[in-house]
């Protein structure tokens, strides 16, 4: 059955509910949020005379729920115009609306006979074959079936989308006993394309799969702190970014969340897993029992395992809590040779096994943690999950763990961990030592460019299923890089299109990285069709190496930063004036020199959170590589199309000068850095490659032809630069910015008006990037642009001086 989801109801506004909300808004779909009707009148509305028969009260649950969640940062939007698929009301006056939906949600409190008493008015109102589903994070699905009509039954199924739903990407499918196998299959592709999440099939088990061994691993971590007299700062540090987790670890992560969330869904765990023998690492350490009694439970209650105040000086510090003695106290320094060792790895794989040779306390914790993670895991297979590769996709989408725990296992050598396992009281499941004794090493493997797993029932290695329209570059680099140097990679990625990788830190843009450019351009233009710019890496591009010009800037090297810059304006030029198609695949931070890339492209196709941006004002400069030109080129184009000059120009000077940077890759198009006609967006960032291929192989089947160079740039010169100067200087006379910023400013206009111009004129790119780079010259022998760039290099942040 063919399905199309134009319209979806969300029951219950709370923070899950709203947010949900917001995530089907932000994919183009309609929305009808409904809550509770206010029981009571405040005394200020009884004051007015107002009763519950006001429309407005009626919905004063849902629309206060809706606005807080609007505000809440990170954003749950793309972008502001998405708040309009919005429609609020209630559970009695709008319940029988849900006839017109295509999919009904249910979000309510998590409690069995509230989700029935919904579902009884659901089934009253709902178009029987529309899709109903419960966002439950651990009741039984097949208990909230019960007593449903027939229809119910076989479109009913668990859809729990993790907080917060717009950038947790795990979607977990739960079928309930009577679920049409047609209902199960469109969740796992309609998640997966159109919501861009990684959707998990389930069994009907508690908690699910990724709460099952997340709290396993959070509550097997807080009984460990105790054995091994670990400090609040040590777990953190040690369950870091450096083993490939979010950077708010452990305790971080649990003060956001909540401690009494956890508390809840690990009580949950130890009253329904009795038989389970991890049964009793879900029982709260004192500590944690003393923490709830105190109602410590982290941001909610202003203090958890961490508490922010207010220093003599009245700048704000975060101190951290002894588990010891129950004192809030300065966070301390942590050292550790195991730490120090990993920080020179790169790839995570092989820091994995640094930290499973370490010596010291870092070495122990990693050895103790994880075999015992290694021992869970592979018990519950089958109980959770038939196949491993779910148990990792569950972890890396739903907890940011970036390696799933089979992952790692296969990075430390499958043998080598059971043997560890096995010398500290671990022992792992039957399978997999069966698995070894038949000569297999590892849980994973690639051949051919296929990700393959170790299939326990067969015991064999099957594809990964829904990953036929993935390219993951690790699973082809080996055998399809046709040339490479220190910070790129060129690989065929087939149908005679090439793909550029970047993988220097950061993705930082050097002098390898324009090399490896100009080489795959050189390629592209001899033997294939076009070329795609992309990668498997947390960020496209953060920028040029400012490193590099910092140095070359203090030692007054003026030739050399002269002879970078022009090399990476001509590499921009190559990439839009080459004779093949070139699409940038732009995904999280695209910021500074990234950004001019995508400008120059002939399209980006963009990952749904991508934060692009030119940043260059905060290091003290202005875009170097194209991106001023490109801005007085498009200024240029909108005067052609009506716009009004002046505003043309101020908008544009706006979002460079104040380094504007989206938060999404919809406000990218919004702010001018992409185009509105080249709209292009992926949801799901593991399809990002393949699309921007599948675009890259349809500019060339409909004839890509070199463009040609531009001559046509209306500048504005004198007349545009008296606005500029202006605005600048009303801003720095409010004390809005500083005299550093308001000389960048003047000579960012400089740029953009074509220079001292007595008269509006028509100009040439080349003319452009000359003035472009003579400002961005000129900016680096100033003493306060170098101080800023040395913050940004030795403190990770901007200096306004």
């Amino acid at each position: 059955m063919k399905r199309t989801i134009r319209k979806v109801a969300v029951l219950g506004s709370g923070i899950m509910g709203s947010r949900i909300a917001c995530h089907f808004a932000n994919i183009g779909a309609e929305v009808l949020l409904l809550d509770m009707v206010p029981k009571d009148l405040t005394e200020e509305e009884k004051a007015k005379g107002l009763s519950l028969d006001n429309k407005v009260l009626r919905n004063k649950i849902v629309n206060t729920a809706l606005e807080s969640t609007l505000k809440s940062n990170p954003s749950p939007i793309f972008s502001k115009k998405v708040i309009s698929n919005i429609t609020t009301g209630n559970f009695q006056d709008n319940m029988k609306d849900i006839a017109g939906c295509d999919w009904v949600i249910e979000v309510v409190v998590e409690r069995l006979d509230i989700k029935k008493l919904i579902y009884d008015e659901v089934e009253k109102y709902r178009t029987p074959g529309t899709l109903i589903s419960s966002n439950t994070s651990g009741i039984p699905i097949h208990l909230m079936a019960e007593g449903r009509s027939d229809d119910f039954r076989a479109h009913f199924c668990g859809t729990h989308f993790f907080n917060p739903p717009r950038y947790l990407r795990l979607l977990e499918i739960i079928p309930g006993p009577d679920t049409k196998q047609d209902v199960i299959d469109f969740h796992m592709h309609y998640g997966d394309k159109f919501l861009g999440k990684t959707t998990v099939l389930c069994k009907d088990t508690p908690a699910f799969i990724a709460n099952r061994v997340g709290v396993y691993s959070i509550m097997a971590l807080l009984h460990l702190v105790d054995k091994m007299d670990l400090t609040v700062e040590e777990v953190d540090k040690y369950t870091g970014p450096a083993l490939g987790r979010p950077k708010s670890a452990t305790f971080r992560t649990t003060d956001v969340v909540g401690l009494d969330t956890m508390i809840n869904v690990a009580g949950g765990l130890y009253s329904n897993l009795p038989d389970d023998k991890a049964h009793d690492l879900f029982e709260l350490p004192a500590y944690v029992k003393k923490m709830q009694e105190n109602n410590w439970l982290g941001d909610k209650t202003q203090q958890g395992f961490y508490k922010k105040i207010k220093g003599a000086d009245g700048k704000s510090e975060i101190l951290a809590l002894d588990l010891k003695t129950f004192e809030y106290k300065p966070q301390q320094k942590i050292k550790s040779q195991t730490l120090e060792a990993t920080k020179a790895v790169e790839n995570l794989r092989e820091r994995m096994k640094v930290f499973a040779k370490g010596t010291d306390k870092a070495g122990d914790f990693f050895r103790t943690s994880f075999f015992g993670l290694f021992e869970y895991v592979s018990d519950r297979i089958p109980e959770i999950s038939d196949e491993l590769y779910r148990i990792d996709d569950a972890m890396r989408a739903g907890f940011g763990w970036e390696l799933g725990p089979f992952e790692v296992w296969d990075a430390l050598g499958v043998k080598e961990a059971v043997e560890g396992m096995n010398a500290l009281g671990n022992q792992a499941a039957p399978w997999v030592q069966e698995m070894l004794e038949a000569g297999n090493t590892s849980f994973y493997k690639v051949e051919n460019g296929v990700k393959k797993y170790y299939d326990i029932p067969t015991k064999s290695y099957l594809p990964v299923p829904g990953t036929d329209d993935f390219i993951v570059l690790d699973n082809i680099r080996d055998s399809k890089t046709i040339w490479k140097n220190s910070g790129t990679s060129i690989i065929d990625l087939g149908d005679g299109i090439l793909n550029l990788e970047i993988h220097t830190k950061m993705n930082t843009i050097g002098g390898e990285v324009i090399q490896g450019l100009n080489k795959a351009i050189d390629l592209a233009e001899k033997d294939y069709r076009g070329l795609v710019i992309g990668n498997d890496g947390a960020n496209f591009s953060a920028g040029a190496n400012i490193g590099m010009i910092f140095m070359a800037a203090v030692e007054q090297d003026w030739d050399e930063i002269n002879i970078a810059i022009r090399m990476f304006q001509n590499a921009m030029m190559r990439v839009r004036y080459s004779s093949i198609p070139v699409v940038a695949a732009a995904h999280n931070l695209t910021l500074g020199g990234g950004c001019e890339l995508c400008l120059h492209a002939d399209h980006v196709q963009t990952n749904a959170e991508t934060y692009m941006g030119l940043v260059e004002f905060g290091v003290g400069l202005i875009p170097g590589g194209g991106g001023s030109k490109e801005f007085a080129l498009r200024i240029s184009d909108e005067f052609k199309e009506g716009q009004i000059e002046q505003m043309a120009l101020r908008d544009r000077f706006l979002t460079i000068g104040m380094a504007k940077v989206s938060t999404s890759g919809a406000e990218a198009y919004e702010l001018g850095y992409l185009q509105k006609d080249k709209y292009s967006i992926t949801m799901n960032r593991s399809r990002l490659i393949a699309d921007a291929k599948e675009k890259a192989i349809e500019l060339a089947d409909a004839g890509y032809t070199k463009p040609v160079q531009r001559k046509d740039i209306r500048v504005l010169g004198k007349q545009g630069m008296g606005i500029v100067y202006a605005g600048a200087n009303s801003m720095f006379a409010g004390n809005l910015i500083s005299e550093h910023d308001k000389k960048i400013s003047e000579k960012l206009g400089y740029v953009l008006c074509g220079g001292d111009l007595s008269a509006p004129t028509l100009v040439t790119e080349q003319y452009l990037l000359d003035l472009e780079r003579e400002v961005f010259l000129s900016l680096c022998g100033e003493k306060k642009t170098l101080e800023r760039i040395q913050s940004i290099l030795t403190k990770g942040k901007p200096l306004r001086n």
